[in-house]
């Protein structure tokens, strides 16, 4: 083979193995942490329940302005026809939320269409076996459990489904 041919193989060789790594990397984050949440109606939601699956988590606070500011948007992606499940939890109690009867009492009395699910993390322990730090906070979870990101801040639509978009 002449040199440029040579070359030329390589570097389809090279990016051939970079793509395949790039597809391999989006199920190489950590294991997302299991959890057992009721949500407002009471039914327990298992995040392995949802194992094939792939999740957007949001982490939220009623007092949290950002959040709030949020809502109707995340409800237009939960009113969407997605590949994925999105998951939202406060922490009754805890970060300065109302407890969850007054959270829920509260939840019912605002305008929302109540497209999306609520869990309740009673003691933020589900908000630390994740890591996060503030509200709002995003997680990003594989169809094989795996967190692939991670972010806080509010997020728009688009982003959301754009990372949604680029996992497995």
């Amino acid at each position: 083979m002449k040199l440029p041919q040579r070359l030329l193989v390589l570097v389809a060789l090279l990016l051939t193995l970079s793509s395949c790594s790039e597809a391999l990397s989006e199920n190489r984050g950590p294991e997302a942490p299991d959890f057992a949440l009721p949500d407002l109606n009471g039914t327990v939601h298992h995040l392995s329940d949802y194992r094939g699956e792939k999740v957007y988590l949001f982490f939220w606070a009623s007092w949290c302005s950002i959040c709030l500011s949020g809502l109707n948007e995340l409800e237009e992606l939960a009113e969407s026809d997605n590949d994925f499940t999105i998951l939202t939890i406060i922490s009754p109690g805890t970060y300065a939320e109302r407890n969850a009867n007054e959270f829920n009492a509260w939840f019912s009395g605002i305008d929302h269409h109540g497209d999306f699910i609520v869990l309740l993390d009673d003691g933020g322990d589900v908000f630390g076996q994740f890591k996060m730090e503030a509200y709002p906070s995003s997680a990003w979870i594989s169809s094989a459990g795996r967190i692939t990101k991670q972010r806080t801040g509010h997020i728009s639509n688009d982003e959301i489904l754009e990372l949604m978009n680029s996992i497995r």
